[in-house]
């Protein structure tokens, strides 16, 4: 889940929701990944895992608000993963592999038994898809990779912040960034967003549903976000 705090409530996004966003990114990239539909059906359905868990609201009785994808129990979440990594394995071999290294780099540096299990197990994975490739499929990997996480950054920007906020989000801490490009997001009003410099063959609009659930727990609504991706004519 995608959670953004309000003053008395938290908007909630549905991951797989904002991933069908990220593939609106990657489907209108002027310099596109190769090859193309496989590196696509990666982006859209990197969170694919979260279909299910993403439909009960989990509650973080330390915090005092939602479990979000950053705070999510590490059992049922790497579970979760791997479902999905499964999942997308089983409809395109090369996207499955994308959706592996995706997930296995957040524990590149973690010493849990349960995640360097989680990890071993990915890179086995990686290893033997990776011997099924072909040259032009291996040779565009590691550029897909960051073009997977190029735009699931741009989406989670969009969810993360309103007008009037900013930051960099997870897995993006050091900004947008592709080919020797830095992109730059920011808020125009309140339905219109801007991308900088522009990579994109069109704008395009989003229309995304969500929950709004108040801090007393119950829900406050729910409706769907829509704003444009431009660029600074758009």
């Amino acid at each position: 889940m995608i959670v953004r705090e309000l003053a008395d409530s938290f908007v909630l996004v549905e991951q797989h929701e904002h991933a069908l966003v990220s593939g609106e990114f990657a489907r209108r990239w002027v310099r596109g990944p190769s090859p193309r539909e496989s590196t696509l059906y990666a982006v859209e359905n990197h969170d694919v895992a979260w279909r299910e868990p993403d439909r009960e609201v989990l509650w973080n009785e330390a915090s005092g608000r939602p479990y979000s994808f950053l705070d999510y129990p590490p059992g049922p979440k790497l579970s979760a993963q791997l479902r999905g990594i499964d999942l997308v394995e089983s409809g395109d071999a090369y996207a499955g592999c994308l959706c592996s290294m995706h997930y296995a780099r957040f524990l590149l540096k973690s010493e849990k038994p349960v995640e360097v299990e989680f990890r071993e197990r990915e890179a086995a994975r990686q290893e033997r898809l990776r011997e099924g490739m072909s040259g032009e499929e291996s040779e565009n990997l590691e550029r897909n990779f960051r073009f997977l996480r190029l735009c699931d950054g741009l989406s989670l920007f969009l969810f993360l912040y309103g007008p009037g906020e900013g930051g960099n989000p997870p897995p993006t801490p050091d900004g947008f960034r592709l080919d020797g490009t830095r992109y730059e997001l920011s808020w125009r009003s309140g339905d219109s967003v801007n991308l900088d410099p522009f990579p994109l063959t069109e704008p395009f609009d989003v229309a995304v549903p969500y929950r709004e659930v108040g801090k007393d727990r119950e829900l406050a609504g729910d409706g769907v976000l829509e704003f444009r991706i431009t660029g600074k004519s758009g």
